[in-house]
């Protein structure tokens, strides 16, 4: 395809002084990722046009994607009002005060911009994910609706990852992917295929991600990293889309990765190279449609064989991916069906953790807001988790087990207000909410070691926060579904051989949640059958992972190799 940067920039040498040329030009350029000519392109239009709103809208986009956000709530706001009957404008200004914390700034943002475009779906769902992220429960049912319907009529390219918060089904949720990565298709230009290799070159991993810091997805995969140095065999090479935050996580990836590069804020063309210059053989594209990765960079097809895994719980349905890296619990095989990519089986739970963690005592229960006595059972999923349905059960189990608290990471603007007014119309004492403000991970760890059960959320699941309360010896009470999404906290319980803490449906749950409040001697017996499986099942086996993930991306990259398409791969069962 044609890049139409060169044709404007041809055309602007021909005539600077066309201030809506420069303006497109803004937005190609952000488009490829390139927010530094962005940013220089948006600040030319404003000489000629100053307070022009999409020449300011354009330089807010390029200072939101460098990272400078107050900057960019600055130059939004000033957009907005330039323009106030502009949706658009509404929309990015909503995205930069979500990244400042005005929670209630942001959904004023995306309320307004629906009120002038009622029947645009992308802003609709806009709406929608920001009202769950804030527990505004308003017109939730009304709007899920027309966003789902859309899809349904591909309508609009709505965010995948939001949309995986909608109880949609797999074949649902694929569409909304498929949507999506169509989008980003026409938007790109795929790379020619790299030479093939020699079937006994050594393999090279690449894994591309905005998380290798003090992050979810670097507290879950650096202990594996640093298995996959220990045994050999296998290069690794992380593709850091995220700047160096100083932070020992950070520093324990770059030790355990045979080369970190660091691609931070460069355009997508130019990451797509330094991944094919680095030789990799099968990438694994550890973001997905998560917000913050590069998916443009994947649909460049830098690397012969690309992998879905981990960050995004669902298909990307998408083109350039070739696999799907799950376990059979999570993705069992008549959910297949509803995948774009071929499925690639581990034998244990799909999901790695940091197992070099470890756990300290935490501070007494009075200082983390807690009664002296009673059970506390915990959620500490994100805010646009906790939809009515799961707190309705969560608040049953309250209800059920007198003296407990429900314990939760408190979340944006007025989201917790918002829960205590929910329970409060339910007829419980509000004070039965307790809400922890965000920690550093190890602090967070250790008052984890207060918690009696953590209740999961449905339709999507706890993912790392499961696997955190699970190594702190806090079981995890879910009810899985029938998505990758509602099915990974279920996961871990198979493979830890706890699936009697997976339950039907939220009758079920909620019985077995009060049982276990209402008998002290029956949760102690559960959480020493966690203590034993946490050592025995294999969940917590980051050598014997690494084994079982490399043998995967070995069988991988030989099939590429011989010239072989995908197909199923199942890893050898494990005692």
């Amino acid at each position: 395809m044609t890049d139409p940067r060169a044709a404007l920039r041809q055309s602007l040498r021909a005539n600077p002084s066309d201030a809506m040329g420069w303006v497109m030009l803004a937005e190609h350029e952000l488009d490829a990722g390139d927010a530094a000519s962005g940013e220089l392109a948006a600040r030319r239009a404003l000489e000629l046009r100053p307070g022009h709103p999409e020449a300011l809208a354009r330089l807010g986009r390029a200072q939101w994607m460098l990272g400078r956000r107050d900057e960019a709530v600055h130059s939004l706001r000033a957009a907005a009002r330039a323009a106030p009957n502009h949706p658009g404008m509404a929309v990015w200004l909503g995205h930069a005060l979500e990244d400042v914390g005005d929670g209630e700034g942001a959904l004023a943002a995306y309320a307004h911009a629906y009120a002038l475009a009622p029947q645009e779906p992308q802003i609709a769902a806009y709406l929608l994910a920001w009202r769950r992220k804030l527990c505004d429960w308003r017109d939730l049912d009304q709007l899920s609706r027309q966003v789902r319907d859309a899809v349904a009529r591909a309508q609009a390219s709505v965010e995948p990852f939001g949309f995986l918060s909608e109880d949609a089904s797999a074949a649902e949720q694929r569409r909304c992917a498929g949507l999506r990565a169509s989008t980003i298709a026409r938007s790109v230009r795929t790379l020619a295929p790299a030479p093939r290799k020699d079937a006994h070159a050594p393999v090279r991993a690449g894994f591309l991600s905005n998380g290798f810091g003090n992050h979810p997805t670097g507290l879950l995969t650096v202990a594996l990293f640093e298995a996959l140095k220990r045994r050999g065999g296998l290069q690794v090479h992380l593709f850091a889309l995220n700047r160096d935050d100083g932070s020992q996580l950070r520093r324990r990836l770059r030790e355990a990765a045979d080369e970190l590069h660091d691609v931070a804020q460069q355009p997508h063309a130019r990451i797509a190279d330094a991944i094919r210059s680095a030789g990799i053989d099968v990438l694994f594209d550890l973001r997905g449609w998560g917000g913050g990765g590069a998916p443009e960079v994947l649909a460049m097809r830098p690397a012969p064989v690309q992998v879905n895994w981990l960050a995004y719980p669902g298909t990307s349905a998408a083109p350039w991916i070739h696999y799907v890296l799950a376990d059979r619990f999570v993705l069992p095989e008549a959910m297949a069906a509803d995948f774009s990519e071929t499925v690639a089986w581990l034998p244990r739970c799909f999901q790695p953790s940091d197992t070099a963690r470890v756990v300290a005592a935490p501070p007494d229960r009075a200082a983390c807001g807690l009664p002296a006595q009673g059970v506390v059972f915990c959620c500490f999923n994100n805010s646009y988790k906790l939809n009515p349905r799961s707190m309705t059960r969560a608040l049953e189990v309250l209800r059920g087990v007198p003296g407990s608290v429900l314990w939760l990471l408190s979340g944006p603007g007025n989201a917790d207000a918002r829960l205590r007014e929910s329970a409060a119309r339910r007829g419980l004492d509000p004070a039965r909410l307790v809400f922890m403000r965000k920690q550093p991970h190890a602090d967070y760890m250790a008052r984890l070691r207060h918690a009696d059960l953590f209740l999961d959320t449905h339709p999507y699941n706890a993912h790392t926060t499961a696997s955190d309360a699970l190594w702190a010896g806090c079981p995890v009470l879910t009810a899985p579904g029938a998505t990758f999404a509602a099915r990974v906290a279920g996961s871990l319980n198979h493979h830890l051989g706890l699936g009697h803490m997976n339950v039907a449906d939220d009758a079920a749950f909620v019985a077995r949640a009060v049982a276990l409040g209402n008998d002290p001697a029956e949760l102690a017996a559960l959480r020493a059958e966690l203590a034993a499986r946490r050592g025995d099942s294999g969940v917590f086996d980051m050598d014997g992972f690494a084994v079982d993930f490399a043998a995967m991306t070995l069988a991988m990259a030989r099939r590429q190799r011989k010239g072989e398409a995908p197909a199923p791969l199942q890893g050898p069962a494990r005692g």
